[in-house]
């Protein structure tokens, strides 16, 4: 079964895995509805019978991270409401008690490298495709959760180094890193990303759940305090002189190169 809501496209692998395949082009850059529409799609799955999530994205590319043309658009308060937003999406995800597993289509740059880092499971298409966390470049300073969601995934130490250089990496060497944990022929990501579901879900359902939380405790537990979050901060930084001057320099590239 098929069904298009909003920029979400939705595909039922069975009556309790769920495909959510961002669906907003050209690149599936993350503005307000987009980010919106996948936290509503989210919490609608969490209602029915639903107990695995796959995530998936356009071929080729997964999602560019942030609309930044979209975004420089806003106030202040619209930057904050834009961001409580993003952090309740990843809070989702976080908290789930649905299995949720990201197949990364493509490039995944910045943001859609960091709604993989809440994920259980990470699998990305074979390919000439980078992806990471590339905030520095762009004049930004990545927020302390999905610093420690960074942390947790690949250790403190490798985390600075991609953190501090900010550059995206080849596929390959982000399963070196441990970014991802595996690496498969586009053709095939969906149907690897279904087969690692089902596998989990015919596992004894009490004990599997029971163990999933408690490993995943310490990632739900970054969102247990909103003014842990440090909104106000980042958005603090968004609108510096500087970081302006670097996403408007930013954006021109991008026209030029469209």
């Amino acid at each position: 079964m098929k069904k298009y809501r909003k920029m979400i496209e939705q595909f039922s692998h069975s009556d309790d895995i769920l495909e959510l395949r961002l669906n907003r082009p050209p690149v599936n850059a993350l503005n307000p509805a987009l980010v919106e529409s996948l936290g509503q799609s989210i919490r609608e799955a969490a209602d029915g019978k639903i107990r695995a999530l796959i995530l998936s994205g356009s071929p080729g590319l997964f999602s560019a991270g942030l609309d930044v043309p979209e975004l420089l658009t806003l106030d202040e308060q619209g930057m904050k409401d834009f961001w409580k937003s993003f952090f309740g999406l990843l809070g989702q995800i976080a908290r789930s008690d649905m299995l949720v597993v990201t197949a990364l289509t493509g490039h995944s740059p910045a943001g859609g490298t960091v709604i993989a880092l809440f994920a259980d499971y990470r699998i990305q298409a074979e390919g000439d495709f980078r992806l990471g966390l590339n905030e520095v470049q762009v004049g930004l300073v990545v927020p302390p959760v999905i610093h420690q969601a960074l942390v947790r995934l690949i250790g403190a130490y490798p985390a600075e180094r991609h953190l501090v250089a900010g550059q995206m990496i080849p596929v390959e060497d982000a399963k070196k890193l441990g970014l991802v944990d595996e690496v498969v022929a586009p053709d095939q990501l969906i149907e690897r990303a279904v087969a690692w579901c089902r596998t989990h879900l015919a596992l004894p359902a009490r004990a599997m759940a029971e163990t999933r939380r408690l490993c995943r405790a310490d990632l739900a537990g970054m969102f247990s305090d909103p003014e842990e979050l440090d909104i106000d901060s980042f958005v603090e930084g968004w609108f510096a002189d500087s970081t302006q001057a670097t996403l408007q320099a930013l954006v021109e590239r991008l026209k030029k190169t469209n």
